[in-house]
């Protein structure tokens, strides 16, 4: 087997992705060097931050790794030109976010970070080199990437000719647990038509993967299986929390209808879990992506059924927000409401699409004033994703460090993340430094809302009738 003969891998993107993935590699392959580039200078200074707690990615596990690794077999650089010059392997791991302005806008991805690294990759690799996108890409964008690697020497005579072989790697992370998802997949996914590049990619795998969960497909298959997974699960998502809503109408439990539901063996209980809607950088973006995919092809009732999926989303952030404005009496202005939860879900800090960020914006709208304690979100990364608001008016909101801080003379209490610390919370306690009538909305089904009510809290539960939870 050839094992060794990928001596040197670099990875284009320090983010998210390009992070834990390379630190699990560079775990698991002790004899590769791996070096992480990005050309944001803050970002890599934080990863090569003597104190490891100031990662700029919070995942469980993560640091334990980096400590073992850096500065061994991992190495992070702003150097990227060295880093793709130096490396037999190069991933591609840059951000592809959703194009805000001119063709595809609102829907289609951005890929100036990708060009731009193919470009780079033209211009400073050795010859013999494999390009793996791990981006989450549309279907073709490997085309794209081939052309740019082999026209850019068109011109250039005086260059020795390179080759390239390009492979589609995506990711399947769930972020809260994405070294758990690295080191035991349920899959890993190889797109591509150049056997010995797709049999040293499987190589580096099976030092830790076993070989059945490897599985080898054309690049359009691979790139076009990511953007589904993410829409089916997405697509779960929004169908429970549609269901949620019909819960709270006629008396059932959405627990319970949720639990019923799974129990069918063709179903299964995996993302039915109703809430304030799905976040993160993946969902929302690689639908909007497939939409766009099927409006090219002038599939139009399918983009409308994905477009559906994303509306609901929406729908439902919308929805808690109207509720939370209905239970305080139709006004909020002058009212302090606190805020359980930033990221999109426990175990991150990550904020991106969180539906927070939209139930803070519209409580602001309103004159509220907002008090936020989540443990890994920073009050810079909550600063940039409620500056929009402020620029419409004038705003009052916090960053706390603790549950009691941010819930002293509050009106009512939003869970908005699952954190385990908020199972546990002292109600009785709580109630006592907080505004009469005092409210809890637990969006996420994580509180004792047994315990809540008890303590005097009127207490409303997601998928829930409000009479079966409220004292009011």
């Amino acid at each position: 087997m050839e094992k060794n003969e990928i001596k040197k891998i670099c990875c284009i993107g320090a983010g998210y992705v390009g992070g834990p993935t390379m630190a699990v590699f560079a775990k698991y392959c002790p004899n590769i060097q791996i070096t992480v580039a990005d050309i944001n200078e803050l970002r890599i200074n934080a990863w090569n931050h003597k104190n490891t707690s100031k990662l700029p990615i919070f995942e469980p596990g993560l640091e334990e790794i980096i400590i073992r690794r850096r500065n061994k077999n991992l190495f992070f650089t702003c150097n990227v030109e060295n880093a793709i010059s130096d490396a037999d392997m190069i991933f591609i791991s840059v951000n592809t976010p959703t194009k805000t302005k001119g063709i595809g806008a609102g829907k289609a991805s951005d890929l100036k970070w990708v060009e731009a690294s193919a470009r780079q990759i033209a211009k400073y690799a050795k010859s013999n080199t494999i390009v793996v996108e791990k981006s989450t890409l549309p279907v073709r964008t490997a085309e794209t990437i081939k052309n740019i690697l082999l026209r850019s020497q068109e011109n250039d005579l005086k260059i020795e000719k390179k080759s390239f072989s390009v492979l589609s790697n995506p990711e399947f992370l769930s972020e809260g647990q994405a070294i758990k998802d690295l080191e035991n997949p349920d899959r890993v996914l190889i797109g591509g038509d150049d056997e010995k590049a797709i049999r040293l990619l499987t190589n580096i795998y099976l030092n830790w993967i076993p070989a059945h969960k490897i599985i080898k497909t054309n690049l359009w298959s691979s790139e076009l299986s990511k953007l589904t997974s993410n829409a089916f699960l997405a697509q779960r998502i929004s169908s429970i929390n549609s269901i949620s809503a019909i819960c709270e109408e006629t008396g059932a439990d959405i627990n319970q209808v949720k639990n019923a539901v799974g129990m069918d063996n063709r179903i299964g209980q995996q993302f039915l879990k109703a809430g304030p809607g799905f976040g993160g950088s993946c969902f929302q973006k690689d639908i909007l992506n497939l939409v766009y995919l099927c409006e090219y092809y002038k599939l139009d009732d399918v983009a409308n059924y994905w477009q559906g999926v994303v509306d609901i989303n929406n729908w439902q952030k919308s929805r808690i927000s109207k509720l939370i404005l209905d239970y305080l009496f139709g006004n909020v202005s002058g009212k302090k409401i606190t805020i359980l939860g930033f990221a999109f879900k426990a175990n991150t800090n990550d904020t991106r699409q969180s539906p927070s960020i939209q139930i803070c914006k519209d409580l602001l709208l309103e004159g509220a004033e907002i008090s936020i304690y989540d443990p890994k979100v920073e009050k810079d990364k909550i600063e940039d994703d409620l500056k929009f608001v402020s620029y419409q008016v004038e705003t009052k909101w916090s960053r706390k460090d603790s549950i009691e801080e941010a819930s002293k003379d509050s009106d009512a209490i939003v869970v908005l993340t699952e954190w385990e610390e908020f199972y546990n919370i002292n109600w009785d306690f709580i109630y006592t430094i907080m505004r009469k009538p005092a409210w809890v909305f637990d969006t996420r089904s994580c509180i004792n809302y047994q315990k809540a009510n008890k303590a005097g809290f009127n207490v409303w539960t997601l998928g829930n009738a409000m009479e079966n939870n409220s004292q009011f």
